[in-house]
């Protein structure tokens, strides 16, 4: 199996476009081609996976464990034949500046993944010779296989700077990224618009396959055979013993799949559903998980969807669970004010009420201890996850917290976690794989409901 990293000097070097053209070069040639994306972000994943046809997975070593990032890599990989790997930030940042934690270096080193080494080079000349040197000699246990350029729209720009690299780095050149308009997605206040919005996801897939082919050499990744782990045999997922409608649209897609693959385990059927288009909730569901997402965004169709708002209030009044996180709170709050000031009233779930921002507020990852019995887990648990949103509370919830959490990069602690009954939200995107536990319990929570259900009836 072929398998490299993709890496930047930084963020906002182009390692997104350059790994989605280097899968859709891949799959072009008639290659499944596995995708992961280092990190706790649910965008450039969805990306990953709308050019491969293969889910995309989370690699990340702070919130996992080397082994439970070793078993996602080897088990996501079978019958791909080349597993392509985006870095986050720049290669070497991590939590902390003394150390490689969580860092894409770290998983590059554990995997052991060759790095292509993507640079912005637009305003460059021989000055990326140096920093190229300083990436590679910075840790002699990490390999590169290549440097692609960024930013570069003249034959004359590259062909300075590759006199520059060929004389200081033996580390090959593998070609460069002009700016194009048909490969570039368009960004907003949390990142990358989501795949779910993409209206021409086949031409971008040609248009950025057309730009590996005429501006990439591939023939060197091709080469880079990758001694990968065989994953035991997948044990046989359990008969589903519940129904969990998952959200799956443009407002809320924010949710890591091993996440589903370990209700999955637990014994539950996933079902998508969409609280943007569909007018009911699907037939026969146990719980509910509202993912994160962009409600912001289309509160306008949320609120005008009456029918759905309403069956999901009845849903949770009838004691069935519903596990929200960040977007899917709003969703269930009293309503939401926009960054214009319209106020707009959502599922009226939550006692609780929420206003966009202009910054992002509480970012970065969280260490999650649960104070209290909750949906999610049981006094003492603990579990990881992050925090990405540009929105706030607009005042003091009175429901009792049900954790409590502390923000890795500010040190801030807070408590957080809100449970109403069968209803659990919260800001913190849990992955699930930090605690297993989650999964069961949410899974045996929705399975007492039916039995519930069925005595009743």
């Amino acid at each position: 199996m072929i398998a490299f990293m993709v890496a930047g000097t930084a963020s906002g070097v182009g390692k997104t476009t350059a790994a989605l053209a280097m899968m859709a070069a891949l799959r072009e040639r008639g290659l499944a081609v596995q995708p992961f994306k280092c990190g706790p972000d649910f965008l450039d994943a969805g990306h990953h996976s709308a050019v491969c046809g293969r889910v995309s997975r989370n690699l990340d070593t702070w919130m996992l464990s080397a082994e439970a990032n070793r078993d996602i890599f080897h088990s996501a990989s079978q019958g791909a034949d080349a597993a392509i790997v985006e870095g986050m930030m720049g290669l070497y940042d991590g939590v902390a500046g003394g150390g490689e934690a969580g860092s894409s270096a770290e998983i590059a080193k554990l995997l052991n993944l060759p790095v292509v080494l993507v640079l912005d080079a637009s305003k460059s000349a021989r000055s990326i010779a140096a920093v190229t040197k300083g990436f590679e000699v910075f840790d002699r246990d990490l390999r590169f296989a290549g440097i692609v350029l960024n930013g570069v729209n003249s034959e004359g720009h590259y062909r300075l700077l590759e006199a520059a690299l060929s004389s200081s780095t033996g580390i090959p050149l593998l070609g460069r990224l002009p700016k194009q308009k048909a490969v570039s997605i368009p960004e907003r206040h949390l990142g990358l618009r989501t795949a779910e919005e993409e209206t021409a996801p086949d031409a971008r897939r040609e248009a950025l396959a057309a730009m590996a082919r005429e501006h990439l050499q591939l023939e060197p990744l091709l080469r880079l055979q990758h001694a990968a782990e065989i994953a035991p045999a997948p044990v046989p997922l359990p008969a589903p013993i519940v129904r969990y409608g998952v959200t799956r649209d443009q407002a809320f897609s924010f949710c890591y799949e091993d996440n589903l693959d370990l209700l999955r385990r637990a014994g539950a059927e996933i079902v998508p559903f969409s609280p943007l288009s569909d007018a009911h909730l699907p037939g026969d569901l146990d719980g509910l998980y509202l993912c994160g997402g962009y409600p912001e965004l289309y509160a306008d169709r949320l609120h005008a969807n009456a029918s759905m708002m309403a069956e999901i209030r009845a849903f949770a009044e009838s004691g069935r669970p519903v596990y929200a996180e960040c977007g899917g709170m709003l969703y269930l709050s009293q309503g939401l004010r926009s960054a214009d000031g319209q106020i707009f009233p959502m599922t009226g779930m939550l006692p609780m009420r929420f206003e966009m921002t202009n910054s992002l507020v509480r970012f970065g990852y969280a260490d999650v201890e649960f104070t209290g019995d909750c949906l999610p887990a049981i006094k003492g648990a603990t579990a990881r996850g992050h925090s990405f949103h540009y929105s706030q509370m607009v005042e003091d919830c009175s429901l009792p917290s049900a954790c409590r959490v502390k923000y890795s990069l500010s040190g801030r602690t807070e408590d957080e976690g809100f449970q109403l009954q069968n209803v659990y939200a919260s800001y913190i995107h849990l992955h699930f794989g930090s605690c297993p536990s989650i999964a069961e319990s949410l899974v045996r929570s929705a399975a007492v409901a039916r039995r519930n259900a069925e005595v009743l009836s």
